[in-house]
């Protein structure tokens, strides 16, 4: 159905300069958006789309959130920054080029020392908590309530940065209005990696501080007097912030990012007159 739709994409006399009023185009081409790869025009897997993100990732945090014994917060925070992971590394900018090693094989190597280690921070908090036992409610909210949510946000930015080093490394390719590739840089690859890393960091750690905060003002007006009732109001929040953030998160900075020439490199600057090239920024 994608390899149809995008045949008939090609055969259309319509640009994307155009307004697009067919609505079988229509459909053809959000379907060719959501899940083939805008730089290696290969068919994405459809657990690693941009619309599966939010149904796969939704339980995945509500379970790394859980107040759980060490061991299966590590657990679920693995598994949650594994999908993540796979869902960057499928969506990252395929311009990548290096002689010398695989791309692919380093982003893997990388993405599984990071998600070890993002797993490993984030159960740290409860960790710390089963050992030591600690009474002191002032520290209980610290660890508890406030250190999750930097931590998850801060390490879901890690991971990001990891798994798409050979951006900055090597350099993605920057193009011109027209589509015409002028050159590689890796301050553009510097500047997509950010971009992406942090709006992942706005997402998740967002997506476990507001939840808390509004349960705890709901906790106070008697809303939901049982623990279970309580729980499912923090569901509930957790699922309208992630939904609600993730949009937010996504245009934060443009898909089709742009940088002045004047910040590219010198091989560049002589390559072309443009004042602003492109790049495709990733997921």
């Amino acid at each position: 159905e994608i390899r149809r739709t995008r045949l008939l994409i090609q055969n259309s006399e319509k640009t994307l300069n155009e307004p697009i009023q067919d609505a079988q185009t229509k459909q053809a081409f959000l379907l060719s958006l959501s899940s083939v790869h805008p730089d290696t025009n290969k068919i994405i897997p459809v657990l690693l789309r941009p619309p599966a993100f939010l149904p796969i990732t939704l339980p995945l945090v509500i379970a790394s959130s859980l107040q759980l014994q060490a061991k299966q917060t590590f657990f679920c925070q693995f598994v949650f920054h594994t999908y993540t992971t796979a869902f960057t590394l499928f969506n990252g900018n395929g311009t990548v080029k290096a002689e010398e090693y695989s791309v692919q094989q380093k982003q893997i190597l990388c993405g599984l020392g990071a998600i070890s280690y993002a797993a490993c921070i984030g159960a740290l908090p409860v960790a710390f908590m089963n050992r030591y036992a600690v009474n002191n409610p002032l520290l209980q909210l610290l660890v508890k309530q406030i250190l999750p949510a930097p931590l998850f946000g801060l390490m879901s930015a890690f991971t990001v940065a990891v798994v798409r080093i050979p951006e900055f490394e090597n350099g993605i390719e920057v193009m011109d209005r027209n589509g015409k590739v002028v050159g590689v840089s890796q301050k553009a690859g510097e500047k997509a990696v950010k971009e992406t890393a942090l709006s992942r960091a706005v997402l998740f750690g967002t997506t476990l501080f507001l939840p808390p905060v509004l349960t705890h003002f709901v906790q106070r007006t008697n809303f939901a007097k049982t623990p279970r009732a309580l729980a499912s109001v923090r569901m509930l929040m957790m699922t309208s912030v992630l939904a609600g953030m993730l949009p937010v998160s996504l245009s934060m900075f443009p898909q089709c990012g742009e940088i002045k020439r004047a910040d590219l490199e010198q091989e560049i600057l002589s390559a072309t007159e443009e004042p602003e090239l492109f790049y495709n920024r990733g997921f």
